[in-house]
């Protein structure tokens, strides 16, 4: 690689496939134009999802398990596209254009959307703040927005994070150190969109119009679209080296199964492998091999073999083995995302119960502007654990991040815990108020502050700090080079088969706690509900889930990458962790850098 000229070392280019100097290009100059799209978008995504609950119980009348099921339903769709999103980056358009593309339908979801709540044809008619029931055409094109939206979030989401995470050369210690706190940051500008929504526009849409309350979002959407488009000079591109990643997974998987009979060898070095030479002159990165599904290995047996592209490399293997790997980590954040998905639905409808009035004024608080506190207490602590939880715990652990990635998942996971158990004793005490003060009514209001729910809120946002970013972050770090927009995908998906695998719980629970004409413990009416009952069996699911965490943790192995071979030094170079050991010609890691607990 030429770095004569000051020419980035990763062999990063530019929009017309030239390489790029360094010091004119990428790093916090290029994400600048970057961060005003994300901190639109998340605004948009929240300024609908906060109170989206709301606008379908009192503008189209739904009923409160079919408006959290479509709620959820929704919001998985909005995190389940990015895995077409991503694959349409990594095999064909790249991350530039998927992204452009992508955003002008999401930005025309927003437009209609705004229609379907501001034109008097398209929604449903109110007389003195009771409104009639929606037509089918009515709520055909208001989901028809929503659904669009989805679509075109599914070619943002995945693409620009990793699109910002490309303009930081990992082969350069300056950027690289650069890097660590990119992440961080980057959910710092996106929640920083999601506080700006939960505390103005749900006020906007409950007080002043849902037509203003999206308008806003849209043309934020708009302006940073073009401060993107201004920003392309500056960026980094990283080319495509296959015109499908994901076939050689596959491919790996299908060797191992036909070779499924055979020895594998004594010696690793035996297996099939390039030369050092053959990935530097293709521009990829080798891989390392690691003693974890040894079955996988069986793809690389080149014994009785003449013609190479029939065998698969170790470092096909390898990638195969990291996304195995992170399969298994995925399905260990699925119920935290069902967590999550409570702040959008339950948490919302139980805020409606409580006195939300502030002061001695008429002023009521929206209860889905309590969301905001996530995004604070968030906002809070992820500029205080970048600045000084990292640099405190990076002098006792030496390891770059402080803590490892999965270490940090765990801390996540363990917070939203106590999120449930705090959730279950606020609704105790919130029962036994109705009961004391007689309000089981349906549109009784209870005489406890919403303030009581701020405890479960503000243990989100620092959850978040811990989860949502580490989660980001592990995916993008971990995933095989070329399949960083899919690896993603692993972030996003998690909280989309979160909110699907919520509204397939709420629609059980109902269904099996209303037998024989018992009471739901989510019935319409949450005064007469046992909602306590509900969040009683997410901490025991969570705690279950954190102990199926901590196993799938201490086994995994971080991804090793092969370095310089110069000067003797050890070549491979693990991408998370300390330690290296040499075995039988090749390298493992020694620790698993796995979760502690």
């Amino acid at each position: 690689m030429e770095t004569t000229k000051g020419y980035t070392q990763d062999g990063t280019v530019d929009l017309r496939g030239r390489p790029v100097v360094a010091s004119k290009t990428g790093r916090w100059r290029a994400c600048a134009f970057l961060v005003g799209y994300e901190s639109f978008e998340r605004m948009a995504f929240y300024g609908i999802a906060s109170n989206l609950v709301v606008y379908l119980t009192t503008q189209l009348h739904e009923n409160t398990i079919t408006s959290v099921r479509n709620v959820n339903n929704w919001s998985g769709s909005v995190w389940m596209t990015p895995i077409l999103g991503a694959y349409i980056a990594d095999s064909f358009l790249g991350r530039y254009w998927t992204f452009t593309i992508s955003s002008l339908i999401y930005v025309m979801g927003m437009v209609f959307l705004t229609l379907a709540v501001s034109l008097r044809s398209l929604k449903p008619s109110c007389v003195q703040g009771v409104c009639n029931k929606a037509s089918p055409l009515q709520v055909s094109f208001f989901y028809s927005a929503l659904y669009i939206i989805a679509i075109g979030a599914g070619g943002t989401k995945p693409n620009i994070s990793t699109f910002g995470a490309d303009q930081f050369d990992d082969f350069d210690p300056h950027e690289k150190k650069l890097k660590v706190s990119f992440f961080n940051w980057w959910m710092f500008s996106a929640f920083t969109g999601a506080l700006f929504a939960n505390l103005g526009l749900v006020y906007i849409q409950d007080n002043l119009g849902w037509a203003l309350g999206y308008g806003i979002p849209t043309i934020g959407l708009l302006c940073s679209l073009f401060l993107f488009y201004v920003g392309t000079p500056n960026y980094r591109h990283k080319p495509r080296k296959t015109n499908n990643p994901t076939r050689n997974i596959f491919r790996v998987i299908a060797r191992a199964i036909a070779n499924r009979r055979l020895e594998l060898p004594q010696e690793v070095n035996k297996l099939h492998e390039l030369e050092p030479q053959d990935y530097m002159i293709a521009g990829r990165r080798q891989l390392c091999y690691t003693d974890r599904f040894r079955f996988l290995d069986k793809a690389a047996i080149a014994e009785g073999i003449t013609d190479n592209s029939k065998v698969c490399t170790v470092t096909h293997v390898e990638e195969t083995k990291l996304v195995v790997g992170m399969v298994l980590v995925w399905l260990g954040t699925m119920v935290p995302s069902t967590i999550w998905a409570q702040i959008n639905t339950l948490f919302v409808k139980q805020g409606t119960t409580m006195d939300r009035s502030l002061g001695s004024g008429n002023f009521q608080i929206p209860a889905a502007s309590l969301s905001g506190f996530v995004t604070l207490s968030m906002l809070i602590a992820l500029p205080i654990y970048d600045r000084y939880l990292v640099p405190y715990l990076r002098r006792k652990t030496g390891n770059p991040r402080g803590i490892t990635l999965l270490q940090r998942l765990g801390i996540g996971i363990v917070f939203q815990i106590i999120v449930t158990i705090v959730a279950y004793f606020i609704e105790v005490r919130r029962l036994d108020v109705i009961k004391k003060e007689g309000t089981s009514g349906a549109k009784d209001i209870v005489p406890m502050t919403i303030f009581w729910l701020l405890p479960q809120y503000i243990l989100l946002g620092i959850a978040d700090v811990f989860n949502a970013v580490g989660l980001l972050e592990f995916f993008y770090d971990q995933s095989p080079e070329e399949m960083q927009s899919l690896g993603t995908t692993f972030f996003t998906s998690g909280i989309g088969i979160g909110n699907f695998l919520n509204s397939l719980l709420v629609t059980l629970v109902d269904k099996v706690s209303s037998r024989g004409g018992k009471k739901s413990w989510i019935g319409n009416n949450l005064n007469d509900s046992h909602l306590d009952y509900y969040y009683a069996f997410l901490t025991v699911l969570s705690a279950l889930n954190l102990g199926i965490f901590v196993w799938v943790a201490r086994k995994y192995r971080y991804k090793m990458e092969v370095g310089s071979m110069a000067e003797g030094k050890d070549p491979c170079i693990q991408m998370e962790g300390n330690s290296v050991t040499k075995m039988e010609g090749m390298f493992v890691t020694t620790s698993s850098s796995g979760l502690q607990v």
